[in-house]
């Protein structure tokens, strides 16, 4: 009973009824004019066109511009005003400003080692073209002198970090799309908690979608009275909003400069199968240690300088890396990927991965609502001969989302791609490895809204050990994973067709 009442009062279920309200109204306003429905129609259709002309103007992909005018089309009265609430990829001026301000910034923080670029290119050119690519677009150098490594499942990531967080000595940073009390956040608080009263600065940054159901509202002031510095990305209001579409999807820990960690996992206790959500959840996270994790120090910094209104002093919080022999084991170069920059980073290394790639390319993702740059590219490869794998879910999170997933597969297996889905349980990880060479392990779901409009980050790997272990686990699930074989896919009842057919639509929504 207590749970239905908590249901019922919270600030999730109010925001949803005043959004609803506010749709009625809408609705109403439109019934009690009726007289006027030859204006007001006109009116919805020229916002409709307002809106395809800034899609079709906007440098965003193609294949997201196609998918997100058919539903304006479909519902001209409407499609206008529900895109750019649940679609539009804009944020306010001023916000926008500060943020080109603060890239200007980060961008006078670092000065790529030519040395280590030179190294990369004596060993593959398109490796150093990659690594160029990132670093202009992400600022962040590639370096050699940092350490990675790959963790997997959650609950060995989760050892990991309560292992790092005690050892920190001056500072804390964690920013995480969900955070929710339970087992795996009390555990970390206490940890928190416990360096607070050392001396050891703590913030934590949460975005409020991703904690809108699993943390108390203003969870932020109960924070900072245990003495934790706090901010809330991009604040839920009960209004139709166009800024809403924006969030931070990014999961950081960084430990006094020097260590970092970053992945699919968030702070909540499905993702070390601390209960049972949707069979086993099965995810992945990278640690670096070295030069690589102020990479993330600053990207931390910079998102905090933004929602703070204020300036951040990033020299204090740089480490002294102390003098010792240079460490052999590849490149790493964190990068991080912002929707508001003109630039979809994420997909780009991931584009460039897969057409670069020789032997194989295999994918660990919860979500495949791919647009036609990324299905060309994929089948291309395995029609080049290419091994190309992809493992899902077979329990999915987002029963929708999945049935739009599955509809990409005969297009996919037709040319060669093997899909698989992990049948234990929830296949959360967001890796790519090819060729034994190059890795990607980061918080991007292979979908329009990571793709497009949430704020991302990851790790590229070259040649390092780490490399081979996101490939020993890719084959590790391969042995727990059920092929989806195009006659499964063409035994599809007609209706689920149909009804995938219509949710994809919507797929920029997803």
């Amino acid at each position: 009973m207590g749970k239905i009442l908590r249901l019922i009062f919270g600030r999730a279920f109010l925001v949803g009824a005043s959004i609803a309200v506010q749709m009625a109204v809408l609705i109403m306003i439109v019934w009690g004019f009726s007289d006027y429905f030859v204006y007001f129609y006109f009116g919805c259709m020229l916002l409709s066109m307002v809106a395809v002309l800034g899609i079709i103007n906007d440098k965003s992909n193609p294949a997201y511009k196609i998918a997100a005018i058919i539903p304006i089309m479909l519902f001209p009265i409407f499609g206008g005003l529900f895109y750019l609430i649940f679609a539009g990829n804009k944020s306010g001026k001023k916000t926008e400003k500060q943020m080109q301000r603060i890239r200007e910034k980060v961008q006078t923080l670092y000065v790529q080692d030519t040395h280590v670029l030179e190294k990369i290119e004596r060993q593959d050119k398109g490796a150093a073209n990659q690594a160029r690519y990132i670093e202009k677009f992400s600022f962040f150098p590639v370096s050699q002198n940092t350490e990675s490594e790959y963790l997997t499942p959650g609950e060995m990531k989760f050892v990991r970090l309560k292992q790092e967080l005690k050892k920190a000595e001056r500072y804390i940073f964690l920013e995480y799309f969900i955070i929710e009390e339970g087992q795996m956040w009390q555990a970390v608080l206490d940890i928190l908690l416990e360096k607070v009263e050392q001396g050891v600065e703590v913030r934590i940054i949460y975005d409020d979608v991703g904690c809108l159901f699993k943390l108390p509202y203003r969870y932020d002031k109960k924070l900072k009275k245990m003495g934790i510095k706090c901010r809330i990305f991009n604040p839920v209001v009960p209004l139709l909003s166009v800024q809403m579409n924006n969030r931070d999807h990014r999961k950081i820990v960084v430990i006094d400069g020097h260590t970092a960690f970053t992945g699919g996992i968030n702070l909540a206790d499905e993702y070390i199968n601390a209960y049972e959500r949707f069979g086993y959840w099965k995810d992945s996270a990278i640690m670096v240690k070295g030069e690589g994790a102020w990479a993330f120090t600053v990207m931390f910094l910079s998102l905090w300088e933004v929602l703070d209104r204020g300036e951040e002093n990033y020299d204090r919080y740089k480490p002294q890396f102390p003098q010792r022999e240079m460490i052999k084991d590849g490149y790493v170069q964190p990068f991080t990927d912002s929707p508001l920059d003109g630039e979809t980073v994420s997909e780009m290394i991931y584009l460039n991965m897969i057409s670069k790639a020789k032997a194989y390319v295999y994918i660990n993702t919860p979500y495949l609502i791919l647009d036609h740059e990324m299905t060309t590219i994929l089948c291309m490869a395995a029609k080049s001969g290419v091994d190309v794998r992809i493992v899902m879910p077979h329990i999915p999170d987002k029963p929708l989302v999945h049935e739009v997933t599955q509809s990409y597969y005969s297009e996919l297996i037709e040319s060669g791609v093997r899909i698989y889905e992990y049948t234990p349980g929830f296949m959360h990880a967001k890796t790519l490895v090819t060729d034994d060479e190059f890795a990607v392990v980061g918080t991007i779901n292979l979908d329009y809204r990571s793709l497009y409009l949430h704020f991302e980050c990851g790790v590229w790997l070259y040649k390092t050990q780490s490399v081979f272990a996101v490939k020993e686990d890719f084959l590790q699930n391969l042995k727990v994973s059920k092929e989806i074989l195009l006659e499964d896919c063409e035994a599809v009842k007609w209706y689920r067709k149909l009804g995938r057919s219509v949710l994809s639509v919507f797929k920029p929504l997803m």
